[in-house]
């Protein structure tokens, strides 16, 4: 039925399991029905939330489930993780002092007007209360040994909804995301200046080096120069240090995310032939991934065909694919918010060169290597350490680095041929909590990527010409585990006779 603008629709019966409901569309009221009234209003309000909810998306969500995989009671437990982080790093001086953490949502961005981008939620403010909608924030106080944490939310606007879709509201907020109370985002500046006023003694969390909010941004710094109140404390670090140990449920998500990008790739191995471009390949990863339930990439897809592998982010992605070239495929996916970053390199016509095949197994080696070093828990500086000199032994072996040198010598000439890191923090971010030194041991629970690589860069003076242009890495996802790990992104082919016949399936 179409529904003119001069018709009013009351009312209408929708069936919720045994229950049928009569309900005025406009306002949401209940009218008649067999079902108890607090139930029925808890149903029929989750047709209008602003993200997905078991009752409205049961093939993503289980009862209790805020984000799919993820339950209320866990973001619960990591707000109550954040405010034990700040309790033990605060100033004994500050013991006593009451504490008022903000943590805004992401804005919308658009690329031209009333055009937005897809929206990406900013993942401390996600990991914390799981909302999924744009300008919100989250606010956690602290008085003495009690906290509370409250949502700033947008307020139900039927023109608003009607071009961008359903919104929560502040009513529905505190039963869908387990937090203390809802407020309006228009009452934030009311707040926040009656807490001060009242705990004139505070300290005020907030990461003024990041702007997600440009008003909230700017009000913020206009009302600390009229309060008497220190200046903000950024609490980014203790966000990260929270988000760096991943739950079971986190771990769950990012398998997930691995094995679908794990078995796109391998798809798009199978598919690629000499003659294809490189934009084919990325079509063909980027649809495999989403076809298995992933939202998007996680980030521009590198697809280097030759020597464009040397080009470390590569991301134009339009050159034609040479016989005898080698295709680098760094591609991952985001799946209900966590990412996964894998890298394999193959020969688009099925067979290595011997000076591929040559420098494919020093990088599988030194990355095998590396692997079972992660049980010993080192920094991830010292696995870049472990990597050049690993790198620099076995390129001495095969005649690209002089037999000649050693010692800083030697791990100089190894990271000629690996300008990059050897590995970083994963999860909900590709570079997962970048506040999170580098050069503190992991530990179990934490994600981290395993990526060492050799390009041949022919500006390189110690280079045979024979390996000129040539570019290889080999990425994988790995938990660390108590005393051992896993490889997450373990589906993804990459011994050199599995990427061989992966890479002949399609030849003619």
């Amino acid at each position: 039925m179409f529904v003119t603008s001069r018709q009013v629709v009351r009312s209408f019966t929708v069936k919720l399991g045994n229950y049928n409901c009569s309900l005025d569309i406009s306002c949401g009221k209940r009218f008649q029905t067999n079902l108890p009234h607090q139930e029925c209003v808890k149903k029929v309000s989750y047709q209008r939330f602003g993200q997905p909810t078991p009752m409205t998306h049961p093939h993503l969500l289980k009862d209790g489930e805020v984000v799919p995989g993820i339950h209320r009671n866990e973001f619960k437990q990591r707000r109550t993780k954040l405010m034990e982080n700040i309790t033990l790093n605060i100033n004994k001086r500050d013991q006593y002092r009451s504490q008022f953490i903000i943590i805004p949502s992401s804005s919308k961005v658009y690329m031209s007007d009333k055009i937005p981008y897809v929206f990406r939620q900013n993942t401390d403010f996600l990991y914390f209360c799981g909302c999924q909608e744009p300008n919100t924030i989250l606010v956690i106080t602290a008085v003495g040994d009690t906290f509370t944490s409250i949502l700033f939310m947008n307020q139900k606007d039927q023109h608003s909804e009607l071009w961008e879709g359903p919104r929560t509201g502040v009513e529905a907020a505190p039963d869908l995301f387990g937090v203390n109370r809802a407020l309006p985002v228009t009452e934030f500046e009311k707040f926040f200046v009656s807490f001060i006023n009242e705990h004139k003694s505070s300290t005020i969390w907030y990461d003024d080096s990041t702007v997600l909010q440009a008003q909230l941004h700017a009000k913020l710094n206009e009302l600390v120069k009229v309060s008497n109140v220190q200046k903000f404390v950024s609490p980014r670090s203790l966000f990260h240090e929270v988000r760096s140990i991943k739950s079971q449920s986190e771990i769950n998500l990012m398998q997930k995310s691995c094995d679908i990008a794990s078995m796109a790739i391998k798809k798009t191995i199978q598919t690629s032939k000499p003659g294809m471009s490189e934009h084919h390949l990325f079509a063909i990863v980027d649809y495999e991934c989403r076809m298995n339930g992933a939202e998007f990439l996680a980030y521009p897809p590198v697809v280097a065909g030759g020597s464009n592998a040397n080009i470390i982010h590569y991301i134009a992605n339009n050159q034609i694919i040479q016989n005898g070239d080698m295709v680098l495929m760094d591609a991952g996916c985001e799946y209900h918010g966590y990412s996964s970053d894998i890298t394999r390199t193959w020969p688009i016509n099925g067979k290595f060169t011997p000076e591929q095949r040559i420098l494919y197994e020093v990088v599988l080696d030194v990355q095998n290597e590396l692997l079972k070093k992660v049980q010993e828990m080192p920094t991830l500086d010292q696995l870049f350490h472990d990597m050049c000199s690993l790198l620099g032994k076995r390129l001495q072996e095969v005649g690209l680095i002089p037999r000649s040198l050693s010692g800083e010598k030697l791990i100089s000439a190894a990271y000629s041929y690996c300008p990059h890191h050897v590995s970083h923090y994963l999860g909900m971010d590709v570079h997962d909590t970048a506040k999170v030194s580098t050069n503190v041991r992991i530990k179990p629970g934490m994600i981290i990527t395993m990526e060492p690589g050799i390009y041949v860069n022919p500006k390189n003076s110690l280079a045979p010409q024979q390996f000129h242009g040539l570019g290889i890495r080999i990425e994988d996802d790995v938990l660390v585990k108590e005393n051992s790990s896993l490889v997450l992104s373990r589906n993804c082919p990459k011994e050199i006779t599995e990427i061989e016949a992966l890479a002949s399936e399609n030849q003619c």
